[in-house]
C-alpha cells in the first residue's frame, strides 16, 4: 500500500515481527538468568540456616565444642545440652586466661572465680543480669552456659555497638537520672517511701520510685534472677550516675522473685567505695553480707512478702547523713 509520497510500508511490516521476537528472546533469557541465580541463592540460604549461630547462641557452646572435639568425642545425637554445665578444665582456663589480660581494668582471678563458683552451683538454666559492660562480659556470657545472661549498659551507642560486633550479647541501655554526689539525699528518700513507691517488693515497671529502674524491657521484670551483678554504671567521679539505682533494682527484683530459687546472689563491684557501702548497707543489708573484701561484695538475699516495708532487718548500719 503506498501513501501520499509514494512510499510503501512493506519494509516496515516486515521488520516488526522480527523485532517482537527479538525482545521477547531477550526478556525469557533475562528472566531465565535471574530465576536460575534466585533458586542457587534460596538453595544457600536453606542450606546454610542451620549452621549460622543465632543471637541466643553461647559463646560458651563453641568453646564446649572444641573441648568435646579435642577428646574425641562425638556428641550422641539424641543427646540435648539444655542444662549441661561447662567442664571444669573450660571454665578454669577462661578464669585463668581473663585474669591474665593486659587491660588494666580487669578483675582478679579471686574476684572472678566467687562468681564462676556460684554460677556453677545454680540450677540450670541460670538466669544471670549484669549492670554494666566491662571487659568481663564475654566471660559471664560464657561462664553462664546455656543460660538466660542480660546485660544493662548506661551508654546506648557502646550497648548498640557490642551488639552488634557480638550479636550472642543480649543487652539493653538504660538511662540513669541520678548523680553520685546525690546519693545520701537519694538514699534517705527511698528510706522514708519505704512503704510507698520505694517498697522492696514490687513491679518495678510501675514503679515511681528515682530509685528504681522502670524503662527496660517489660519481660526483664518478669524473670526471676538467680545471680545479680552490680559492676555500672560509672560511679567514680561525681556527676557520674552511681550505683545506686542498680543497687536498689538489684534488691527489688531479689525480694519480688515469684518463682524459681527463693535466694538470689546478688554481687557489688567496687565495695570500697562510699556508694556502693551505703547502697549495699541500705538496700541489700548487712545480715545478708556473706562474703566481702575491698572490690567485691557478695550478698544472698530471700525473697519477700508483697506487704514488706523493709529492706533490712538489722537497724545497726552507718548513718546515711555521712554522704549527705
Amino acid at each position: 500500500m503506498k501513501n501520499g509520497s509514494g512510499n510503501t510500508n512493506t519494509k516496515l511490516i516486515l521488520l516488526h515481527p522480527y523485532i517482537q521476537k527479538q525482545s521477547s528472546t531477550t526478556r525469557l533469557w533475562l528472566l531465565a538468568f535471574v530465576s536460575f541465580f534466585t533458586i542457587i541463592f534460596l538453595l544457600t540460604l536453606l542450606y546454610t540456616r542451620d549452621t549460622i549461630p543465632s543471637k541466643n547462641t553461647s559463646v560458651a557452646a563453641a568453646v564446649a565444642a572444641v573441648v568435646t572435639s579435642a577428646a574425641g568425642v562425638s556428641p550422641s545425637p539424641t543427646t540435648t545440652t539444655t542444662n549441661s554445665n561447662l567442664p571444669t578444665t573450660t571454665i578454669n582456663a577462661l578464669l585463668h586466661y581473663a585474669s591474665r589480660s593486659n587491660d588494666s581494668f580487669h578483675m582478679s582471678y579471686g574476684e572472678m572465680k566467687s562468681i564462676s563458683d556460684v554460677l556453677r552451683r545454680c540450677a540450670p538454666p541460670c538466669n544471670l543480669l549484669v549492670f554494666g559492660l566491662t571487659h568481663e562480659t564475654l566471660l559471664w556470657k560464657a561462664l553462664n552456659h546455656n543460660g538466660r545472661t542480660v546485660f544493662v549498659e548506661e551508654n546506648r551507642y557502646y550497648a548498640a555497638y557490642f551488639e552488634e560486633i557480638h550479636p550472642e550479647i543480649d543487652v539493653f541501655d538504660v538511662q540513669y537520672t541520678t548523680k553520685a554526689h546525690e546519693a545520701g539525699e537519694l538514699v534517705a528518700a527511698a528510706k522514708e517511701a519505704a512503704g510507698n513507691e520505694c517498697r522492696p517488693v514490687q513491679n518495678l515497671l510501675f514503679s515511681d520510685c528515682k530509685l528504681g529502674l522502670n524503662d527496660l524491657p517489660n519481660h526483664v521484670y518478669d524473670v526471676d534472677w538467680d545471680v545479680i551483678f552490680v559492676d555500672g554504671p560509672r560511679g567514680d567521679v561525681n556527676e557520674g550516675p552511681g550505683r545506686m539505682s542498680s543497687i536498689f533494682t538489684a534488691a527489688v527484683l531479689a525480694r519480688s522473685k515469684k518463682g524459681g530459687s527463693p535466694k538470689t546472689h546478688v554481687f557489688v563491684h567496687d565495695y570500697y567505695r562510699d556508694v556502693e557501702r551505703l547502697c549495699g548497707d541500705e538496700f541489700l543489708c548487712r545480715e545478708n553480707l556473706v562474703e566481702s573484701n575491698e572490690l567485691l561484695a557478695h550478698y544472698v538475699l530471700d525473697k519477700m512478702d508483697k506487704n514488706s516495708t523493709r529492706f533490712c532487718s538489722d537497724r545497726k548500719k552507718r548513718s546515711v547523713s555521712s554522704l549527705s
